[in-house]
């Protein structure tokens, strides 16, 4: 199976000694770029935790900004990931987007947004959004799906009805990055990868073997 095929991704020339001090000012032109050149869903990125037991999951999820404060996802405390980053509150996300066959890893301690932020955050995004969030139970067993369309219903019925109500769980997530890597795909496999780097002085810049 072909990767990079060049009728579908255009593998862009990427000069590190270009590359601005700072990951974030990066990040936000290679988000563009990405968007520019038509990636469906560029904000969705994988989110890797690890639990208690230091077993590792991984899932996709969406990006809700991207800032001095941090990279931003949310979801409720009581799921799956909200359990795994209340005991270890340390993740790794990763973007992929193949139309320019480029990946930008983020890896960092999380921390919680204030309960009011959380709120507002939720009630910024679609009816289906709060349903969704109303509807809870994340990561619990489900008996039916038929279940699932009675919970619904019921839970999009109080979204129509009250956009601004609360769903108490749901929590903005923050990363704090400690490393940034920008990688670059290259046809002949001389790939690009640069890693910025957290210091006490700043962030400092290294590029690593592909």
């Amino acid at each position: 199976m072909r990767v990079w095929d060049p009728e579908a991704t255009e593998l862009r020339p990427f000069d590190p000694e270009t590359a601005p001090p700072t990951p974030l000012t990066l990040f936000t032109s290679w988000f563009a770029e990405a968007v520019a050149a038509g990636q469906p869903e560029p904000h969705t990125m994988s989110l890797a935790t690890v639990d208690a037991e230091g077993r590792p999951d991984v899932r996709i999820v969406m990006l809700h900004g991207a800032d001095p404060d941090g990279w931003s996802f949310a979801t409720h405390a009581t799921s799956r990931k909200g359990r795994a980053l209340s005991t270890r509150p340390y993740a790794a996300l990763a973007f992929y987007w193949p139309v320019l066959g480029r990946q930008v890893r983020v890896r960092g301690p999380v921390t919680s947004a204030p309960a009011e932020e959380s709120q507002a955050d939720l009630h910024a995004r679609s009816t289906g959004a709060l349903a969704a969030a109303l509807t809870g139970r994340q990561s619990e067993d489900l008996s039916s799906v038929a279940e699932l369309r009675r919970v619904s219903q019921a839970a999009w019925e109080r979204a129509r009805e009250n956009p601004g109500e609360p769903s108490p769980t749901w929590t903005l997530y923050r990363l704090h990055p400690e490393s940034v890597e920008f990688f670059q795909g290259d046809a002949e496999r001389r790939h690009v990868r640069l890693e910025y780097r957290s210091t006490e002085f700043g962030w400092s810049r290294q590029l690593l073997w592909p």
